[in-house]
């Protein structure tokens, strides 16, 4: 062999050793990173004294907001003012954006149908235990259902943290929620929940920073917070969107905590994961069980429908303020802009619809309820910050796709979802991927769109958790 070949080999074989080096560093499983569970987000300066904080600030009180009748009567005077919408184009449905013609349908039943109703939709709002508490200097609502029965007998008790997303609220999951408490009620039942429900700092009634850095894992941090001042110790957690990020952190920052973890919207995102989903299209008989084929392949139709979907997210994830701007004190602009994605994220082919299908899946009241907490609160702006914090620089050192998450976890996956991942793909993530199920139908907002096939996910999958694995009751 010349030196030059010899030369050439050597160069080939530190080229391939670095490589390999790269690739096995990127896709390597890296340790949990420390966060700190006193990390200071409210506008005054930071307690010196954060045990006597504590003491002083711990307390939950109970609430009912309520609004007066000149703020509903302002919003009633701002609907009227939308004469000046620009009309959809001939032949144009939902493909453009939410469709104008009908957005002036929705105002009028706003404005002379639902805003008359409006108290009895405020009884509605407050027909569950509304509470809020000081953590880490933010003031966070939640809801608290317990459950007191003097005969468990065969029954067991557990507590569950149910986590919301973009555009939603809490209001997602009444249905939800009526279906896990009411457990109590139906004797052949076995299980029995309390159910905590908050609204995501800047969500709702709580409180927003103003302070940068709260991203979804300090969020993460916030909510077992909530968890142990309420007393849960250990807790299942249910959530999707933002939901399922937050309780993927809460997993895999705290596993001691949590019994299990359940989201209708599992994801990974490490380099490893994208990979193997890009090889996995060649060969989906390996991967996919028959007959689901179609959540997963081909990807080039994932591909173009995020393409054509995520607009919005790159807005907030760059410009949050900009477009909160456009949308504070403008409901008109503010049911277009939350609504339209209750229409294609429920199902993608509601895009070509007039009505963009609004009603196929949900009641008109139940999505102008939801939109009303981001009006009243006020909460549009900062609740699109989230976006920014997650792809700032310091959120995404912290690298937690890449950190194995080795709690119990289920996985439910919706047909219409924006987004689908193999088994394969989940497992480098969740470790312990103990159930994964597919349903045909449904989308993105799962516990407001088919709360009864969720809700019988979820106790398939604690009964699952319980067979595998020894974990405690209340």
């Amino acid at each position: 062999m010349g030196v030059t070949v010899k030369i050439l080999v050597l160069i080939l074989a530190i080229a391939g050793g670095l490589v390999y080096r790269n690739v096995t560093q990127l896709w390597a499983d890296l340790p949990a990173p420390k966060l700190d569970p006193q990390e200071w987000w409210g506008d005054e300066a930071q307690p010196k004294d954060y045990e006597a904080y504590l003491k002083n600030n711990s307390e939950v009180i109970g609430n009912r907001l309520s609004y007066p009748d000149k703020t509903i009567a302002d919003l009633k005077e701002r609907l009227n003012r939308t004469l000046r919408l620009t009309p959809p184009l001939e032949g144009v449905a939902f493909e453009y954006g939410f469709n104008t013609n009908y957005l002036k349908e929705v105002v009028e039943y706003w404005r002379d149908d639902y805003l008359p109703r409006w108290r009895e939709r405020e009884v509605f709002l407050w027909q569950f235990n509304h509470f809020t508490t000081d953590i880490q200097g933010l003031r966070t609502h939640f809801l608290h259902l317990m459950v007191y029965d003097d005969n468990k007998v065969g029954k067991k008790h557990y507590p569950v943290l149910l986590l919301h997303g973009w555009p939603g609220s809490v209001r997602e999951f009444y249905d939800f929620i009526h279906l896990l408490h009411q457990t109590n009620l139906d004797n052949n039942n076995k299980y029995i929940f309390n159910v905590v429900v908050p609204s995501l700092p800047g969500y709702g009634w709580s409180q927003g920073t103003s302070r940068k850095g709260l991203g979804p894992a300090q969020v993460a941090v916030m909510m077992r917070n909530l968890m142990l001042r309420l007393g849960y110790n250990k807790f299942f957690i249910q959530g999707g969107d933002w939901g399922s990020i937050i309780g993927s952190n809460i997993a895999t920052l705290y596993p001691e905590n949590v019994l299990g973890y359940h989201s209708n919207m599992c994801n990974n995102l490490s380099p490893k994961s994208l990979a193997k989903g890009l090889v996995a299209e060649f060969w989906p008989s390996l991967f996919v069980p028959s007959g689901f084929e179609d959540f997963f392949f081909p990807k080039s139709n994932e591909m173009r429908y995020l393409m054509e979907e995520s607009g919005y997210f790159h807005i907030q994830a760059t410009k949050p303020d900009t477009i909160g701007a456009a949308l504070t004190d403008n409901p008109v602009g503010l049911a277009a802009y939350i609504l339209e994605k209750f229409s294609t994220w429920t199902n993608p082919s509601y895009r070509s619809l007039p009505d963009g299908g609004l009603t196929k899946r949900y009641k008109m009241d139940a999505l102008l309820d939801n939109l009303m907490i981001y009006y009243l609160t006020n909460s549009i702006t900062t609740s699109q910050r989230l976006y920014a914090e997650q792809y700032a620089q310091a959120q995404r050192d912290l690298h937690l796709e890449r950190v194995p998450t080795r709690v119990p976890t289920g996985c439910a996956r919706f047909k219409s979802d924006i987004m689908q991942f193999l088994d394969v793909q989940l497992k480098d993530k969740y470790t312990n991927l103990v159930h994964s199920t597919y349903h045909k139908k449904g989308g993105h907002f799962a516990a407001l769109e088919v709360p009864k096939v969720l809700y019988k996910d979820f106790i398939d999958f604690v009964e699952t958790v319980e067979r595998k694995f020894k974990i405690k009751t209340l």
